[in-house]
């Protein structure tokens, strides 16, 4: 006699680790990270800007935070973050309109997104840098 319906195995339903990573994905995979990654880096500007409409000395201890090596290196990552947030929004937007939808077109997009955001992001910084004369 074979085994009823309700006790033979069922196969189990795709997931995350049964896939091949391909670039669009891992993409895919960061923007909602990095979307994430906003939302408490908003804690930060809105912890400024409460410090700036506080007292002198509030906004001097939250400056002083932020100017360490540590605060600095977590802007850095806010930057990173809100830049590469920001281009792949603009990829999901320009393939919302139809355009780079082909395979090769969007794998491409995709590698080269980790890379524009890194670059963007020092460039930001540098500039920042020198706008300030530090």
């Amino acid at each position: 006699m074979s085994k009823s319906a309700a006790t033979r195995a069922r196969p189990l339903s795709p997931h995350l680790f049964i896939y091949k990573p391909i670039p669009t994905m891992v993409m895919s995979i960061v923007h909602r990270i990095t979307g994430v990654g906003l939302y408490f880096g908003v804690l930060l500007v809105a912890a400024w800007l409460l410090a700036a409409a506080t007292s002198q000395e509030w906004f001097d201890s939250v400056s002083a935070v932020y100017g360490s090596w540590f605060g600095r290196l977590v802007l850095f990552g806010y930057t990173w973050v809100l830049i590469h947030h920001m281009l792949g929004g603009i990829r999901h937007l320009v393939m919302d309109t139809g355009n780079a939808l082909e395979k090769h077109t969007s794998t491409r997009l995709a590698i080269m997104l980790p890379f524009a955001s890194i670059a963007l992001t020092l460039v930001l910084w540098v500039v920042g840098y020198m706008a300030r004369g530090a």
